[in-house]
């Protein structure tokens, strides 16, 4: 197996495809964590300051005191978290358009084995990604929001848990999505219309019929990870919210920690870690037995 993990990562190193990717990751995280702390900064105004005095009462601090930086850094990594994630598609659904997946598999002693060197590889690869994720957004935050409302030691530090956690998920996500299409154009646009545009107008569009669409589906899930740490932190989330948020209140005030409809960050990560498993199931099985030739 070692021998294996080696292989893959070599594989992966000789391609340019892990460094081009870190460019748009750093940019993304840094440049939206930078907006959005700059927006936050005067968290009063940015929900209103009836909204702003009811979550600061919640977790008994004063509106103007509130860290607002961890809602810029949750929104900074949710959305750079796609990067990893078409990191993971090009894993194997790469290796069928290049045509090394024959290589891959007929040099291991079995699929389980190739496919497994291949997963253990990416894991460590998600978490590479989310280490840059975290430390770029904290910088965003540092230079963005006034140092008051920043994060304190220990929501630094369960925000550097959660960035990685999420990173490695998203990747193994990405792995499998893109194993069960077999098509790298396919899965990248698949993924990125259903993240990025079809989940998320979904959800604001049934928010007057249910909330629960961004806490079950597998975009919001990823995004309820930190972003779910942030909602934790200004008892925002679905299942600690102020009682004097109205329904549509709460759509702003989640929307400002980059999960609508989160109920907390352990539970995101559980729904997105059934999400993930199911799709990289179904590509583990499908790849079992799948024509290489």
């Amino acid at each position: 197996m070692g021998n294996l993990i080696k292989a893959e990562f070599r594989k992966t190193l000789s391609l340019n495809t892990w460094w081009v990717l870190l460019i748009p990751l750093v940019l993304v995280a840094f440049w939206l964590t930078f907006v959005w702390g700059k927006i936050t900064n005067d968290f009063a105004d940015f929900i209103g300051s009836s909204d702003a005095r009811e979550v600061a009462g919640a977790v008994g601090l004063d509106a103007s005191k509130l860290p607002v930086g961890l809602l810029a850094f949750a929104h900074g990594v949710n959305i750079a978290q796609l990067v990893p994630a078409l990191f993971g598609v090009f894993a194997l659904a790469g290796e069928y358009r290049s045509k090394t997946i024959t290589t891959t598999f007929l040099t291991a002693p079995n699929r389980i084995s190739a496919l497994t060197a291949k997963m253990l590889t990416y894991v460590a690869w998600g978490a590479i990604y989310g280490l840059v994720s975290f430390g770029v957004s904290a910088v965003a935050v540092m230079v963005s929001v006034d140092s008051g409302r920043w994060p304190s030691t220990g929501q630094w530090l369960a925000a550097l848990g959660g960035t990685i956690l999420a990173s490695v998920l998203v990747t193994l996500f990405g792995i499998g999505f893109g194993a069960v299409l077999r098509s790298v154009p396919l899965a990248v646009v698949l993924l990125l219309v259903w993240f990025l545009i079809v989940e998320n107008v979904l959800v604001i569009a049934m928010w007057g019929v249910t909330d629960v669409l961004g806490g079950i589906l597998p975009n919001g899930t990823a995004n309820g990870i930190v972003g779910g740490i942030a909602a934790d932190a200004f008892g925002i989330n679905t299942l600690n919210l102020p009682g004097g948020v109205d329904h549509w209140s709460q759509l702003g005030l989640q929307l400002g920690a980059g999960a609508p409809g989160v109920f907390s960050w352990w539970a995101s990560a559980l729904i997105f870690f059934a999400w993930t498993m199911l799709f990289f199931g179904l590509g583990w099985a499908g790849n079992q037995k799948r024509d290489i030739t």
